[in-house]
């Protein structure tokens, strides 16, 4: 490339040096990734590489190479992470904040906007030679680990994302963060304490293989948009959870998550769902029918899987994170349809 483009604050200024551009832009999407997992937020994540670039490019002709730069970039960006969690809550799902409900009869408490909740990741963004694919696969449930992360301190938060999901050493991390290689074992032991005490849902899961994956997801899609309680039924595990942020409101149990849906949710030819990935797991991008022959964004399902069974239902009902998604969806995977 002749010219790379930064934008900060409205401002756009053209860099020629063709060195920081080769030399930096290969690490945007894992730099993505980690800053998804100190934040939560894949829009918040976004900006904050953009401005992770901008300070790199503007340090660039004192960066002496005493560092990679690999491990350069990851200091700036978590860095510019931390400052930016001093003025942010942590973002939860509702499973985060009270107990699920197994009648699926139960008033739904309104949306909660004000909450800043946990929002999903476009595995086409990350990336996917993400090294954090590795490490939270063992997990069994991606998302529950991103989830389990937001309850660390930012600090905590960063050691082990250093640490155990990126490898780096300790020392390393030392430098990165600006302390001692006691304080980053002692943030690390705290944290890890911290995430096995909070133990993610189903750790003890296992993926299906490709095929029967494939044929779950074809036939949740089917099921979902024929409005077809009775398939999803042999689709869904006995302990099923389903949770719907901005919504409070969670259910588990098959009855209660079936008979919510099929009360409250599918109507024939009301949702166009489209396959896609986020956070290593299958995700559907969900458009409802508006009644005038269109289909709005509607948000982000992402689907949990252990064996033949689906073991969770995340629907981020935001329709601020379709156009996230909107040019990932996966080709190939179509309902199946039924005669």
């Amino acid at each position: 490339m002749n010219a790379t483009t930064y934008t900060h604050l409205g401002e756009t200024t053209m860099s020629s040096d063709d060195d920081f551009a080769a030399l930096a832009e290969p690490f945007r999407p894992e730099l993505l990734a980690h800053c998804y997992r100190m934040l939560g937020s894949i829009h918040d994540a976004e900006d904050l590489v953009q401005e992770t670039y901008l300070r790199a490019w503007r340090g660039f002709a004192r960066f002496e190479g005493r560092s990679s730069v690999r491990r350069w970039l990851y200091k700036i960006a978590t860095m510019a992470c931390l400052t930016a969690l001093e003025t942010r809550t942590l973002r939860p799902l509702p499973s985060g904040l009270g107990a699920p409900s197994d009648d699926h009869r139960v008033a739904v408490a309104a949306r909660e906007p004000s909450v800043a909740w946990l929002q999903p990741a476009p595995d086409a963004l990350v990336g996917a030679d993400d090294p954090a694919v590795v490490a939270v696969r063992r997990t069994g449930v991606r998302l529950a680990f991103i989830a389990a992360l937001q309850l660390l301190s930012a600090r905590q938060r960063a050691v082990l994302t250093l640490r155990d999901v990126l490898a780096f050493r300790t020392a390393e991390v030392a430098a990165m963060l600006g302390t001692t290689t006691a304080a980053v074992d002692s943030a690390l032991r705290r944290a890890r304490a911290r995430l096995a005490e909070a133990g993610p849902a189903w750790d003890d899961l296992h993926e299906p293989d490709e095929e029967t994956r494939r044929a779950l997801l074809n036939g949740y899609v089917d099921a979902f948009t024929r409005a077809d309680p009775d398939a999803l039924v042999r689709l869904l595990r006995a302990d099923v959870e389903m949770e719907m942020p901005p919504t409070p409101t969670w259910f588990t149990g098959r009855q209660a998550v079936i008979g919510f849906l099929a009360t409250r949710v599918l109507r024939r030819n009301l949702w166009r769902l489209l396959p896609t990935r986020a956070n290593g797991q299958p995700a559907l991008i969900a458009y409802q029918h508006t009644g005038e022959g269109r289909h709005e964004p509607y948000g982000i399902q992402v689907l949990t899987l252990a064996g033949s069974r689906i073991a969770r239902i995340t629907a981020f009902n935001d329709p601020g994170l379709v156009p996230t998604f909107a040019s990932t969806s996966v080709p190939g995977l179509r309902p199946e349809r039924r005669t």
